[in-house]
């Protein structure tokens, strides 16, 4: 464990145990687990294998138990997981197996795994955008009317309320709430092309199939497979700067608001110091500015992960799976984090 959100103790900053589950290689396996067994039913939907044995094998696949010693080491060999997956599946369901993945690729199993894992952290994400606003409204109900000094370029300029600098805060939830809402059915799709892109495999019920599968997985089900269109996840990588970014603004505004001789908040619980007994560190805060900073840098890899080359990348496509999960756990922390901070304010401004 070498990652700052799973580390033995810089997780207990970073880390989010909520958005670690959903991304989990657990979690993802069984959403790889689905779409194959998703893709076994929809086979036999359009006839192309027999329904009670499509049922049984389906069933099978849901249950499967990879062996992940194994994954590990044939990823390094074929550079995706999928492979040796698929070859788990067929030893393990017996019967017809040649049926199982026959007309997919790997790019379809992995990204409609991504898709169902971004559907299941979209809840997680909406609701935490929620619980964080509604915090900005309890703080505006105790302190809103009180007095602050407006600051411009770090100066003393004219008196503000409490609730001119909130709303600095809290509207850019609103916009981002939105651009979720507009942003879910593009990243939450299903992926079927097959092996070039074409679905060529799947004719003459590739269109069939495909929206047997999406509604099975309760997915979107797009006319075409996005293997090398990766605008999508690159608006959605966005979003999630967007907030943390938002969210530092915030940060470093209570970091200042709370220096002594300022002392324009007042948190309980800071952060101690092993030198400084009399110091209380704003350690969430500070986390805030830390984690908009760090998805802000991610966010030109994934920028990098668009250049997918004709019809599928390796290189692209493996970029994104170093960054993206990393940018989903700073956003789903930098929320917690806020929220938190939130319950700490004992005093905003003056009266």
């Amino acid at each position: 464990m070498i990652g700052p959100f799973d580390h033995p103790w810089l997780g207990g900053l970073f880390g989010d145990v909520d958005a670690a589950e959903i991304w989990s290689p657990q979690r993802q396996c069984t959403h790889m687990l689905a779409f194959e067994a998703a893709f076994t039913r929809a086979q036999a939907r359009v006839g192309t294998f027999p329904q009670a044995d499509a049922e049984k094998m389906a069933l099978q696949i849901e249950a499967f138990d990879p062996d992940m010693a194994d994954l590990r080491a044939q990823t390094n060999r074929d550079g995706v997981v999928v492979p040796a997956l698929v070859a788990q599946l067929k030893r393990s369901v017996g019967g017809d197996a040649a049926s199982v993945h026959t007309g997919t690729t790997s790019q379809d199993v992995i990204d409609t795994a991504l898709a169902l894992t971004l559907r299941d952290f979209n809840v997680l994400l909406a609701s935490r955008i929620e619980n964080l606003f509604a915090a900005f409204e309890g703080l505006s109900e105790r302190f809103g009317a009180r007095t602050l000094m407006g600051r411009t370029r770090m100066q003393a300029a004219l008196p503000i309320t409490v609730d001119d600098r909130l709303l600095t805060w809290s509207h850019p939830l609103e916009n981002h709430r939105t651009r979720l809402e507009n942003l879910r059915p593009t990243v939450e799709r299903l992926q079927l092309g097959g092996a070039a892109g074409d679905r060529a495999a799947l004719a003459p019920h590739a269109a069939a199939i495909s929206a047997s599968m999406a509604n099975a997985l309760g997915l979107a089900n797009p006319p075409k497979a996005w293997h090398t269109m990766r605008d999508g996840i690159a608006d959605y990588a966005s979003l999630l700067s967007l907030i943390s970014g938002s969210l530092g603004k915030f940060g470093q505004d209570i970091c200042l608001m709370a220096q002594q001789g300022i002392d324009e908040v007042t948190l309980e619980g800071g952060g101690g110091s092993s030198a400084m007994p009399h110091k209380h560190n704003p350690v969430l805060a500070e986390l805030l500015i830390t984690l908009a900073r760090f998805n802000a840098t991610q966010l030109s890899g994934i920028h990098h992960a668009l250049v997918h080359e004709q019809e599928r990348s390796g290189a692209a496509w493996a970029l994104e799976w170093m960054i993206l999960p990393q940018m989903a756990q700073a956003t789903a922390r930098s929320l917690a984090a806020a929220t938190e901070i939130c319950g700490k304010l004992t005093s905003i401004g003056s009266n």
